[in-house]
């Protein structure tokens, strides 16, 4: 893969504040997309952005917002019609855990919300997105997922693991009802990261012995390259990690 794999190409990251989200939206602009970041943060993104200018010379787009606010996505996208007429990737990190609790002492309020962003959110995004990757010769889509130690059932992650099944389904459906197109679509577990996330759900854990977002970078610019056909099963980054060494 060139360098610059993404040359022209216009790119929208969700959760491009801090971790994953974020490594995934410099090492695009690294390879010569116009990023489009997302995330609640604006002082986040104006960080994101320094980076992103001091290693390529131009700047991202951003967009400040909560993505549970879903006519903010229609309107974000109208945006991004207008001024670039099209969406050729779109990484979509953002997630919360919420509290890791058993499945009946979930707050309803705590279980609305993360129902409302990791699975709510990701089909408002899907359907605001599609008609802008439409009019892109071969868009790429990458979601992050979780593994299936998770999604299967795992104490105290009922919650997340539901969602992120019900998002994994989601894609899946999306990516066979537009398979006639040039849109394709991949699921992306990274694994345990060095993350804030990971750090507020395991605290005594060391977080040098766990991988840097930015490894991941490589996998996902495959994922996105126009001239490749993502797999059809979900990519674990532990699993390309193991076949390499």
């Amino acid at each position: 893969m060139t360098e610059l794999s993404q040359q022209g190409r216009i790119a929208l990251v969700t959760g491009a504040s801090r971790g994953i989200g974020r490594a995934c939206a410099l090492g695009l602009a690294k390879a010569g997309a116009q990023v489009v970041a997302c995330a609640r943060s604006k002082a986040a993104l104006e960080d994101l952005d320094d980076e992103i200018f001091a290693a390529t010379g131009r700047h991202a787009s951003l967009v400040p917002f909560d993505l549970t606010d879903g006519e903010a996505i229609d309107r974000l996208t109208a945006v991004l019609l207008e001024r670039f007429g099209r969406l050729d990737s779109v990484v979509h990190a953002a997630a919360v855990s919420g509290t890791l609790t058993p499945v009946t002492h979930h707050e309803p309020k705590d279980f609305d919300k993360v129902v409302a962003t990791n699975l709510t959110a990701t089909w408002r995004l899907l359907r605001a997105v599609e008609p802008l990757m439409r009019l892109s010769q071969a868009g790429r889509l990458v979601v992050f997922t979780t593994g299936s130690s998770v999604t299967k059932g795992r104490a105290f992650w009922g919650l997340y693991g539901a969602t992120k099944a019900a998002v994994e389904t989601l894609v899946r459906a999306w990516a066979d009802e537009l398979d006639i197109t040039p849109i394709r679509a991949a699921l992306l577990s990274p694994g345990a990261m060095r993350t804030r996330m990971r750090a507020v759900a395991y605290p005594g854990e060391d977080p040098m012995s766990l991988p840097h977002p930015s490894e991941i970078v490589p996998l996902l610019l495959e994922l996105l390259d126009p001239t490749r056909e993502p797999p059809a099963e979900t990519v674990d980054f532990r699993q390309q990690t193991a076949q390499t060494v």
